[in-house]
């Protein structure tokens, strides 16, 4: 008996292994396949980017970051007509989003602790699922949440306040009438990134060791020490990573910042006033344009976000590298 199930066993084993190299080389041609096709997507999206912005990169140069012309006007005595700049975009872009962070990313990061060491399981189990919810909001209702009950709110409260307080930095300016404002914008775009860091955090707190955690604790620290020496310490290549992830969120975003950031045509200091952003002004007028030049204008608002967008990954991965490097020495 033993014999005749050693020779079967035997006698099947070559198909087996046969089938399980087709199986090898089918994922692999799948895998591959996926992979290739996500690089050539990204050559496509960068090429017709590219194409559709040389006429305003022939016609403006590198000017164009730096000009804060923005007239789509065809008249032939208009001043400055068809000259377009991206130098306000560009500005209310980097400030939205440091807005976002700066609000974003201690809250996110205390949330994420809390649902990760000090939450009771239910607690835990109730509010991590509403945080990673608020993810799931689409951005037009954002908008329109920002508008009806934010603006109205930072209007009359918060920018008087910080106005009242702080009116000697430029930042901090007179409040505007409408409540409408990169300040506004970066409020906004700081509810669409924190669930977006809390998640990314706390999935990362609770990868840490609770043998380390323990130790800590059983040593005499307290438990903000412990997580400032353990959870925060060895997750800080993390955070910086969901940082930049929240970044690269909130640089694209179009339709609630537009709805709320009042489209200025101006740099001014105050964060309060109007401003705009490169996706907003893509998103505002890329069905309406009157010129070729306008067209490839927007197009080359969109080059520059793509090469922000890498920089910003870029950044990340350097940030992550540094870390792990620093950790492997310190070990």
């Amino acid at each position: 008996m033993s014999i005749q199930g050693t020779a079967s066993s035997t006698s099947l084993s070559p198909t087996g292994r046969a089938g399980g190299r087709f199986g090898d080389r089918l994922l692999t041609v799948l895998t591959s396949g996926a992979a290739l096709a996500t690089i050539a997507v990204l050559v496509l999206l960068v090429e017709q980017v590219v194409n559709g912005s040389s006429l305003s990169i022939s016609a403006f140069g590198l000017g164009f970051l730096w000009h804060s012309t923005w007239n789509p006007t065809l008249s032939a005595g208009a001043v400055n007509a068809n000259v377009y700049g991206a130098a306000v975009l560009i500005y209310g872009t980097v400030v939205t989003s440091v807005i976002a962070l700066v609000i974003a990313v201690p809250l996110g990061v205390a949330i994420a602790v809390y649902l990760a060491v000090l939450a009771h399981g239910r607690v835990g189990a109730v509010i991590g699922p509403l945080v990673e919810l608020l993810a799931a909001v689409p951005s037009v209702i954002l908008g329109l949440w920002g508008i009806i009950v934010l603006a109205p709110f930072l209007r009359t409260t918060i920018e008087p306040a910080l106005h009242a307080a702080l009116g000697w930095i430029p930042i901090f300016g007179a409040p505007n009438p409408t409540g409408l404002g990169v300040f506004t914008a970066g409020v906004v775009l700081a509810i669409m990134v924190l669930p977006i860091i809390a998640a990314v955090c706390r999935d990362l707190f609770l990868t840490v060791p609770q043998d380390l955690k323990d130790g800590a604790l059983a040593l005499g620290m307290t438990r903000w020490e412990m997580i400032r020496g353990v959870v925060l310490d060895s997750s800080r290549a993390g955070i910086g990573a969901a940082t930049i992830l929240g970044l690269s969120r909130a640089l694209g975003e179009a339709i609630a910042v537009t709805q709320v950031i009042g489209t200025g045509s101006t740099i001014t200091a105050s964060l309060f006033q109007n401003g705009d952003t490169l996706a907003s002004r893509i998103a505002e007028q890329f069905i309406g344009t009157v010129s070729r030049l306008q067209t490839a204008s927007l197009f080359y608002c969109a080059l520059v976000l793509l090469v922000m967008e890498l920089i910003a990954n870029l950044a990340a991965q350097l940030i992550t590298r540094r870390f792990q490097k620093r950790r492997g020495l310190a070990l």
